[in-house]
Protein backbone atom coordinates (compact mmCIF):
# COMPACT_ATOMS: atom_id res chain seq x y z
CA UNK A 1 0.00 0.00 0.00
CA UNK A 2 1.36 3.32 -1.15
CA UNK A 3 0.79 6.68 0.89
CA UNK A 4 -2.78 7.59 1.31
CA UNK A 5 -4.35 10.98 1.13
CA UNK A 6 -6.86 12.12 3.26
CA UNK A 7 -10.10 14.41 1.71
CA UNK A 8 -13.59 15.92 2.68
CA UNK A 9 -16.34 16.80 0.11
CA UNK A 10 -19.65 18.69 1.81
CA UNK A 11 -21.78 20.98 2.08
CA UNK A 12 -23.22 22.69 4.58
CA UNK A 13 -25.94 25.62 5.96
CA UNK A 14 -23.37 27.99 4.22
CA UNK A 15 -22.26 26.33 1.30
CA UNK A 16 -25.69 25.14 0.18
CA UNK A 17 -29.84 26.33 0.29
CA UNK A 18 -32.23 23.86 2.16
CA UNK A 19 -33.59 22.15 -0.92
CA UNK A 20 -29.96 21.32 -2.46
CA UNK A 21 -28.88 20.07 1.51
CA UNK A 22 -32.14 17.99 1.57
CA UNK A 23 -31.45 15.95 -1.36
CA UNK A 24 -27.87 14.80 0.11
CA UNK A 25 -29.67 14.39 3.70
CA UNK A 26 -28.76 10.03 4.57
CA UNK A 27 -30.66 8.24 6.92
CA UNK A 28 -30.91 4.61 7.58
CA UNK A 29 -30.42 2.29 4.77
CA UNK A 30 -29.84 5.19 2.71
CA UNK A 31 -26.54 5.86 4.37
CA UNK A 32 -25.26 2.40 4.68
CA UNK A 33 -26.19 1.92 0.60
CA UNK A 34 -24.14 5.19 -0.20
CA UNK A 35 -21.04 3.76 2.42
CA UNK A 36 -20.92 0.87 0.42
CA UNK A 37 -20.82 2.60 -2.43
CA UNK A 38 -18.17 5.08 -1.80
CA UNK A 39 -15.81 2.50 -0.64
CA UNK A 40 -16.08 0.93 -3.64
CA UNK A 41 -15.61 3.63 -5.76
CA UNK A 42 -12.17 4.13 -7.63
CA UNK A 43 -9.23 5.35 -5.29
CA UNK A 44 -11.27 5.20 -1.79
CA UNK A 45 -9.46 2.97 0.91
CA UNK A 46 -11.26 4.43 3.67
CA UNK A 47 -14.70 6.37 4.05
CA UNK A 48 -17.36 7.78 6.61
CA UNK A 49 -20.49 10.47 5.80
CA UNK A 50 -21.83 12.93 8.22
CA UNK A 51 -25.03 13.45 7.52
CA UNK A 52 -27.13 16.19 9.89
CA UNK A 53 -29.84 18.86 8.71
CA UNK A 54 -27.35 21.23 8.25
CA UNK A 55 -24.59 19.41 6.62
CA UNK A 56 -23.79 16.28 4.24
CA UNK A 57 -19.88 15.12 3.91
CA UNK A 58 -17.75 12.62 2.70
CA UNK A 59 -14.33 11.41 4.66
CA UNK A 60 -12.27 9.86 2.79
CA UNK A 61 -8.78 8.23 2.98
CA UNK A 62 -7.12 7.07 -1.04
CA UNK A 63 -3.70 6.27 -2.58
CA UNK A 64 -4.99 8.74 -5.58
CA UNK A 65 -5.87 11.81 -4.82
CA UNK A 66 -6.71 13.02 -8.40
CA UNK A 67 -8.83 9.43 -9.01
CA UNK A 68 -10.21 9.69 -5.31
CA UNK A 69 -11.65 12.96 -5.81
CA UNK A 70 -13.12 12.04 -9.44
CA UNK A 71 -14.88 9.26 -7.61
CA UNK A 72 -16.34 11.58 -4.74
CA UNK A 73 -17.18 14.59 -6.86
CA UNK A 74 -19.48 12.05 -9.38
CA UNK A 75 -21.22 10.16 -6.90
CA UNK A 76 -21.71 13.96 -4.54
CA UNK A 77 -23.49 15.29 -7.56
CA UNK A 78 -25.68 11.76 -8.74
CA UNK A 79 -27.09 11.74 -5.37
CA UNK A 80 -28.13 15.36 -5.33
CA UNK A 81 -29.04 15.10 -8.86
CA UNK A 82 -26.80 17.75 -9.83
CA UNK A 83 -25.30 18.76 -13.38
CA UNK A 84 -21.23 18.31 -12.11
CA UNK A 85 -20.49 21.62 -13.32
CA UNK A 86 -22.44 22.70 -10.47
CA UNK A 87 -20.55 20.85 -8.38
CA UNK A 88 -18.45 23.77 -7.42
CA UNK A 89 -21.39 26.25 -6.50
CA UNK A 90 -22.65 24.28 -3.39
CA UNK A 91 -19.28 21.75 -2.19
CA UNK A 92 -16.27 22.78 -0.74
CA UNK A 93 -13.11 20.22 -0.79
CA UNK A 94 -10.70 20.06 1.84
CA UNK A 95 -7.53 18.40 1.56
CA UNK A 96 -4.49 16.84 3.92
CA UNK A 97 -4.09 19.51 6.88
CA UNK A 98 -7.16 21.58 5.79
CA UNK A 99 -9.28 18.21 5.72
CA UNK A 100 -8.09 17.60 9.30
CA UNK A 101 -8.67 20.72 10.85
CA UNK A 102 -12.10 21.03 9.35
CA UNK A 103 -13.51 17.55 10.71
CA UNK A 104 -11.53 18.85 14.23
CA UNK A 105 -13.20 22.40 14.04
CA UNK A 106 -16.81 20.69 13.40
CA UNK A 107 -16.36 17.86 16.08
CA UNK A 108 -15.74 21.18 17.98
CA UNK A 109 -18.54 22.92 17.10
CA UNK A 110 -16.74 25.86 15.57
CA UNK A 111 -18.55 24.79 12.20
CA UNK A 112 -22.01 25.05 13.46
CA UNK A 113 -24.87 27.39 12.95
CA UNK A 114 -24.58 27.80 16.71
CA UNK A 115 -21.02 28.26 17.59
CA UNK A 116 -20.10 25.69 19.82
CA UNK A 117 -23.12 23.57 20.07
CA UNK A 118 -23.32 20.24 21.52
CA UNK A 119 -25.05 17.70 19.09
CA UNK A 120 -22.88 17.70 16.32
CA UNK A 121 -20.27 15.85 18.57
CA UNK A 122 -22.79 13.02 19.08
CA UNK A 123 -23.35 13.11 15.29
CA UNK A 124 -19.75 12.64 14.65
CA UNK A 125 -19.44 9.69 16.72
CA UNK A 126 -22.67 8.18 15.61
CA UNK A 127 -21.17 8.54 11.58
CA UNK A 128 -17.88 6.96 12.84
CA UNK A 129 -19.67 4.15 14.11
CA UNK A 130 -21.20 2.98 11.42
CA UNK A 131 -18.90 3.79 9.08
CA UNK A 132 -16.83 0.80 11.29
CA UNK A 133 -20.15 -1.41 11.39
CA UNK A 134 -20.46 -1.02 7.84
CA UNK A 135 -16.75 -2.32 7.75
CA UNK A 136 -15.37 0.65 5.31
CA UNK A 137 -13.18 2.69 7.36
CA UNK A 138 -9.61 1.89 7.86
CA UNK A 139 -6.59 2.51 9.97
CA UNK A 140 -6.42 6.32 8.78
CA UNK A 141 -10.21 7.28 9.17
CA UNK A 142 -10.22 5.16 12.31
CA UNK A 143 -7.44 7.52 13.60
CA UNK A 144 -9.05 10.61 12.47
CA UNK A 145 -12.16 10.40 13.85
CA UNK A 146 -11.31 8.85 16.84
CA UNK A 147 -9.04 11.90 17.77
CA UNK A 148 -11.45 14.38 16.41
CA UNK A 149 -14.00 12.31 19.06
CA UNK A 150 -10.92 13.48 21.35
CA UNK A 151 -10.81 17.27 20.64
CA UNK A 152 -14.31 18.04 20.53
CA UNK A 153 -14.11 16.45 24.03
CA UNK A 154 -11.50 18.37 25.03
CA UNK A 155 -12.51 21.43 23.87
CA UNK A 156 -15.87 21.45 25.69
CA UNK A 157 -13.77 20.65 28.57
CA UNK A 158 -11.57 23.18 28.89
CA UNK A 159 -12.83 25.89 27.42
CA UNK A 160 -16.52 25.54 28.40
CA UNK A 161 -17.56 26.95 24.67
CA UNK A 162 -20.74 25.11 25.66
CA UNK A 163 -21.80 26.68 28.79
CA UNK A 164 -23.11 29.66 27.67
CA UNK A 165 -27.12 29.51 26.02
CA UNK A 166 -27.32 31.51 22.90
CA UNK A 167 -30.86 30.58 22.32
CA UNK A 168 -33.85 32.78 23.16
CA UNK A 169 -35.63 29.79 24.53
CA UNK A 170 -32.88 28.23 26.20
CA UNK A 171 -31.91 31.47 27.77
CA UNK A 172 -34.94 31.68 29.32
CA UNK A 173 -35.41 28.34 30.52
CA UNK A 174 -31.46 29.08 31.90
CA UNK A 175 -31.95 32.23 33.56
CA UNK A 176 -35.60 30.69 35.02
CA UNK A 177 -33.39 28.15 36.45
CA UNK A 178 -30.70 30.70 37.70
CA UNK A 179 -33.27 32.86 39.66
CA UNK A 180 -35.29 29.97 41.44
CA UNK A 181 -31.87 28.02 41.95
CA UNK A 182 -33.59 25.06 40.23
CA UNK A 183 -36.14 23.54 38.07
CA UNK A 184 -36.57 19.89 39.71
CA UNK A 185 -40.38 19.40 40.92
CA UNK A 186 -41.60 22.83 39.14
CA UNK A 187 -44.55 23.20 37.73
CA UNK A 188 -43.70 25.48 34.33
CA UNK A 189 -47.27 27.15 32.21
CA UNK A 190 -46.09 27.89 28.33
CA UNK A 191 -49.03 30.62 26.28
CA UNK A 192 -48.85 29.71 22.71
CA UNK A 193 -48.33 26.53 20.84
CA UNK A 194 -46.04 28.09 17.90
CA UNK A 195 -42.32 26.79 17.29
CA UNK A 196 -40.48 29.08 20.06
CA UNK A 197 -43.35 27.41 22.75
CA UNK A 198 -41.71 23.73 21.54
CA UNK A 199 -38.37 24.15 21.87
CA UNK A 200 -38.88 25.78 25.43
CA UNK A 201 -40.40 22.65 26.28
CA UNK A 202 -38.11 20.72 25.61
CA UNK A 203 -35.39 22.49 27.24
CA UNK A 204 -38.10 23.13 30.45
CA UNK A 205 -38.11 18.78 30.26
CA UNK A 206 -34.23 18.77 29.77
CA UNK A 207 -34.18 20.61 32.82
CA UNK A 208 -36.16 18.87 35.17
CA UNK A 209 -39.93 20.54 35.68
CA UNK A 210 -41.90 18.13 36.88
CA UNK A 211 -45.17 19.55 35.46
CA UNK A 212 -46.10 21.52 32.28
CA UNK A 213 -49.42 23.74 31.57
CA UNK A 214 -49.93 24.31 27.88
CA UNK A 215 -52.55 27.19 27.02
CA UNK A 216 -53.17 28.38 23.61
CA UNK A 217 -56.41 29.84 21.79
CA UNK A 218 -56.80 26.41 20.06
CA UNK A 219 -57.50 23.90 22.21
CA UNK A 220 -56.44 20.87 19.79
CA UNK A 221 -52.85 22.98 19.16
CA UNK A 222 -52.57 22.92 22.74
CA UNK A 223 -53.28 19.16 23.44
CA UNK A 224 -50.96 18.15 20.62
CA UNK A 225 -48.32 19.41 22.08
CA UNK A 226 -48.68 18.58 25.85
CA UNK A 227 -49.09 15.10 24.84
CA UNK A 228 -45.68 15.06 23.24
CA UNK A 229 -45.19 15.95 26.88
CA UNK A 230 -47.48 14.59 29.12
CA UNK A 231 -48.71 17.86 29.73
CA UNK A 232 -51.84 19.01 30.61
CA UNK A 233 -54.02 21.15 28.03
CA UNK A 234 -56.26 23.95 29.48
CA UNK A 235 -58.63 25.85 28.07
CA UNK A 236 -57.61 29.16 27.40
CA UNK A 237 -61.01 30.44 29.18
CA UNK A 238 -59.30 28.59 32.25
CA UNK A 239 -55.78 30.04 31.99
CA UNK A 240 -55.84 32.97 34.86
CA UNK A 241 -57.62 30.22 37.01
CA UNK A 242 -54.82 27.57 36.11
CA UNK A 243 -52.37 30.21 36.39
CA UNK A 244 -51.62 30.64 40.00
CA UNK A 245 -50.19 26.37 40.19
CA UNK A 246 -47.26 27.91 37.80
CA UNK A 247 -43.81 28.72 39.61
CA UNK A 248 -42.62 29.96 35.67
CA UNK A 249 -44.60 31.42 33.34
CA UNK A 250 -43.12 31.83 29.41
CA UNK A 251 -45.46 33.42 27.42
CA UNK A 252 -44.92 33.78 23.25
CA UNK A 253 -48.05 34.06 21.80
CA UNK A 254 -49.21 35.52 17.84
CA UNK A 255 -51.05 38.44 19.83
CA UNK A 256 -51.16 42.27 19.13
CA UNK A 257 -51.81 43.43 23.30
CA UNK A 258 -51.28 41.69 26.33
CA UNK A 259 -52.54 38.90 27.42
CA UNK A 260 -51.43 38.77 30.94
CA UNK A 261 -52.53 42.13 32.86
CA UNK A 262 -51.41 43.59 36.31
CA UNK A 263 -54.60 42.45 37.80
CA UNK A 264 -54.86 38.90 36.48
CA UNK A 265 -50.98 38.32 37.78
CA UNK A 266 -52.08 40.09 41.12
CA UNK A 267 -55.34 37.71 41.50
CA UNK A 268 -52.29 34.68 40.56
CA UNK A 269 -50.45 35.83 43.31
CA UNK A 270 -52.90 35.98 45.91
CA UNK A 271 -53.48 32.34 45.89
CA UNK A 272 -49.71 31.61 46.20
CA UNK A 273 -49.30 32.39 49.73
CA UNK A 274 -46.29 34.19 49.02
CA UNK A 275 -44.57 31.72 46.34
CA UNK A 276 -42.79 33.39 44.06
CA UNK A 277 -43.65 33.44 40.00
CA UNK A 278 -40.96 33.85 37.45
CA UNK A 279 -42.83 35.68 33.99
CA UNK A 280 -40.94 35.31 30.96
CA UNK A 281 -41.96 37.05 27.94
CA UNK A 282 -40.54 36.46 24.61
CA UNK A 283 -43.28 37.22 22.21
CA UNK A 284 -42.67 40.47 20.38
CA UNK A 285 -45.07 42.70 20.59
CA UNK A 286 -45.10 41.25 24.17
CA UNK A 287 -47.86 39.53 25.50
CA UNK A 288 -47.64 40.88 29.44
CA UNK A 289 -48.53 43.98 30.86
CA UNK A 290 -44.78 45.30 32.28
CA UNK A 291 -46.78 46.74 35.11
CA UNK A 292 -47.33 42.99 36.00
CA UNK A 293 -43.79 43.16 37.50
CA UNK A 294 -44.86 45.39 39.88
CA UNK A 295 -46.76 42.64 41.65
CA UNK A 296 -44.97 41.79 45.10
CA UNK A 297 -43.31 38.61 44.14
CA UNK A 298 -43.65 38.61 40.17
CA UNK A 299 -39.91 38.40 38.41
CA UNK A 300 -40.53 39.43 34.98
CA UNK A 301 -38.46 39.28 32.00
CA UNK A 302 -38.89 40.02 28.29
CA UNK A 303 -37.14 39.78 25.19
CA UNK A 304 -34.84 42.67 25.33
CA UNK A 305 -33.51 41.31 29.31
CA UNK A 306 -32.90 38.00 27.38
CA UNK A 307 -31.16 39.61 24.88
CA UNK A 308 -28.63 41.21 27.23
CA UNK A 309 -28.05 37.52 28.78
CA UNK A 310 -27.42 36.37 25.03
CA UNK A 311 -25.35 39.51 23.60
CA UNK A 312 -22.88 38.23 26.70
CA UNK A 313 -22.87 34.69 26.40
CA UNK A 314 -22.38 34.77 22.34
CA UNK A 315 -19.27 36.60 23.47
CA UNK A 316 -17.84 34.42 26.14
CA UNK A 317 -18.43 31.87 23.15
CA UNK A 318 -16.37 33.52 20.68
CA UNK A 319 -13.50 33.77 23.66
CA UNK A 320 -13.67 30.02 24.57
CA UNK A 321 -13.59 29.68 20.51
CA UNK A 322 -10.54 31.62 20.18
CA UNK A 323 -8.79 29.11 22.87
CA UNK A 324 -10.13 25.94 20.72
CA UNK A 325 -8.66 26.77 18.28
CA UNK A 326 -5.34 27.19 19.73
CA UNK A 327 -6.02 23.75 21.10
CA UNK A 328 -7.02 22.25 17.53
CA UNK A 329 -4.03 23.70 16.08
CA UNK A 330 -1.59 21.42 18.52
CA UNK A 331 -3.76 18.01 18.17
CA UNK A 332 -3.71 18.77 14.41
CA UNK A 333 0.52 18.78 14.62
CA UNK A 334 -0.05 15.90 16.33
CA UNK A 335 -1.78 13.96 14.08
CA UNK A 336 0.36 15.37 11.36
CA UNK A 337 3.47 14.08 13.19
CA UNK A 338 1.82 10.42 13.14
CA UNK A 339 -0.34 10.50 9.71
CA UNK A 340 3.39 11.08 8.37
CA UNK A 341 5.28 8.67 10.35
CA UNK A 342 3.08 6.18 8.38
CA UNK A 343 4.79 7.27 4.83
CA UNK A 344 8.79 7.55 6.82
CA UNK A 345 8.23 4.07 9.34
CA UNK A 346 8.62 1.66 5.89
CA UNK A 347 11.11 3.36 4.42
CA UNK A 348 13.07 3.15 7.98
CA UNK A 349 12.29 -0.71 8.24
CA UNK A 350 14.05 -1.13 4.63
CA UNK A 351 16.82 0.82 5.09
CA UNK A 352 17.68 -1.05 8.73
CA UNK A 353 16.96 -4.25 6.87
CA UNK A 354 19.14 -3.55 3.98
CA UNK A 355 22.16 -2.26 6.60
CA UNK A 356 21.67 -5.87 8.02
CA UNK A 357 21.56 -7.80 4.92
CA UNK A 358 25.01 -5.89 4.15
CA UNK A 359 26.36 -6.67 7.82
CA UNK A 360 25.20 -10.46 7.49
CA UNK A 361 26.80 -11.02 3.74
CA UNK A 362 30.26 -8.92 4.74
CA UNK A 363 30.56 -10.39 8.29
CA UNK A 364 30.32 -13.95 6.56
CA UNK A 365 32.70 -13.11 4.09
CA UNK A 366 35.42 -12.03 6.51
CA UNK A 367 35.27 -14.91 8.60
CA UNK A 368 35.47 -17.46 6.01
CA UNK A 369 38.82 -15.83 5.44
CA UNK A 370 39.98 -16.15 8.87
CA UNK A 371 39.68 -19.78 10.27
CA UNK A 372 41.04 -19.63 13.43
CA UNK A 373 39.37 -17.23 15.54
CA UNK A 374 37.35 -18.21 18.98
CA UNK A 375 34.32 -17.47 19.16
CA UNK A 376 34.33 -14.58 21.53
CA UNK A 377 36.42 -12.97 18.93
CA UNK A 378 34.16 -13.52 16.20
CA UNK A 379 31.75 -11.95 18.48
CA UNK A 380 33.87 -8.65 18.98
CA UNK A 381 34.31 -8.50 14.98
CA UNK A 382 30.41 -9.32 14.72
CA UNK A 383 29.76 -6.19 17.33
CA UNK A 384 31.96 -3.76 15.21
CA UNK A 385 29.97 -4.62 12.41
CA UNK A 386 26.94 -4.20 14.17
CA UNK A 387 28.17 -1.02 15.60
CA UNK A 388 29.06 0.42 12.13
CA UNK A 389 26.41 0.22 10.63
CA UNK A 390 24.16 1.14 13.32
CA UNK A 391 26.00 4.86 13.81
CA UNK A 392 26.05 5.08 9.47
CA UNK A 393 22.43 5.10 9.63
CA UNK A 394 21.79 6.26 13.04
CA UNK A 395 21.84 10.26 11.39
CA UNK A 396 19.62 9.33 8.60
CA UNK A 397 17.34 8.00 10.32
CA UNK A 398 17.23 10.38 12.86
CA UNK A 399 17.06 12.98 10.72
CA UNK A 400 14.08 10.97 8.91
CA UNK A 401 12.03 11.06 11.90
CA UNK A 402 12.67 14.73 12.59
CA UNK A 403 11.16 15.60 8.83
CA UNK A 404 8.44 13.17 9.02
CA UNK A 405 5.74 15.75 10.94
CA UNK A 406 6.49 18.72 7.65
CA UNK A 407 4.81 18.63 4.90
CA UNK A 408 7.49 17.78 2.44
CA UNK A 409 8.48 14.88 5.26
CA UNK A 410 7.71 12.24 1.94
CA UNK A 411 10.16 14.13 -0.07
CA UNK A 412 12.83 13.01 2.48
CA UNK A 413 11.72 9.63 2.57
CA UNK A 414 11.36 9.31 -1.15
CA UNK A 415 14.92 10.42 -1.12
CA UNK A 416 16.69 8.41 1.04
CA UNK A 417 14.61 4.88 -0.67
CA UNK A 418 16.40 6.42 -4.17
CA UNK A 419 20.06 7.21 -2.70
CA UNK A 420 19.53 3.41 -0.50
CA UNK A 421 17.77 2.17 -3.74
CA UNK A 422 15.28 0.58 -1.60
CA UNK A 423 12.36 -1.72 -2.36
CA UNK A 424 9.41 -0.53 -0.23
CA UNK A 425 6.65 -2.44 -1.61
CA UNK A 426 3.92 -0.43 -2.80
CA UNK A 427 5.83 2.97 -2.51
CA UNK A 428 8.90 2.79 -5.46
CA UNK A 429 6.55 2.81 -8.21
CA UNK A 430 4.88 5.73 -6.86
CA UNK A 431 7.58 7.90 -6.63
CA UNK A 432 8.94 7.62 -10.08
CA UNK A 433 5.66 8.57 -10.84
CA UNK A 434 4.91 11.35 -8.45
CA UNK A 435 7.85 13.06 -7.76
CA UNK A 436 9.93 14.46 -10.65
CA UNK A 437 12.44 16.08 -7.93
CA UNK A 438 13.92 12.90 -7.34
CA UNK A 439 14.66 12.42 -11.44
CA UNK A 440 16.62 15.87 -10.76
CA UNK A 441 18.17 14.52 -7.96
CA UNK A 442 19.50 11.14 -9.83
CA UNK A 443 20.83 13.40 -12.86
CA UNK A 444 22.47 15.74 -10.40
Amino acid sequence: MGRLFIFVVGLNHKSAPVEVREKLSFSGERVQEALTTLRAAAGIEGCCILSTCNRMEIYAACTDMEKGLASVKRLATGWANLPQEMFSRYFYVHTLYNAIRHLFRVAAGLDSMVLGETQILGQVRTAYQLACEEQVSNGIINTWFQQAITVGKRVRTETGIDQFPVSTSYTAVELAEQKLEGLAGRCALILGAGKMSELTLKHLLSHGVQKILVANRSLDKAQAMANSCGGEAIAYSALYERMAEADIVISCTAATHYVLQKHQVEAAMAQRQGQPMFLIDIAVPRDIDPQAGEVPGVHLYDIDDLQGVIDQNLEERRNAAAQAEKIIEFEISQFMRWLNSLFVVPTIVALKQKGEQIREKELARALSKVKHLSEKEKKLIGSLASSIVNQLLHDPITRLREHAASPDGHLYSEVLQNLFSLDVPGQRAKREKESPALHVVRRG
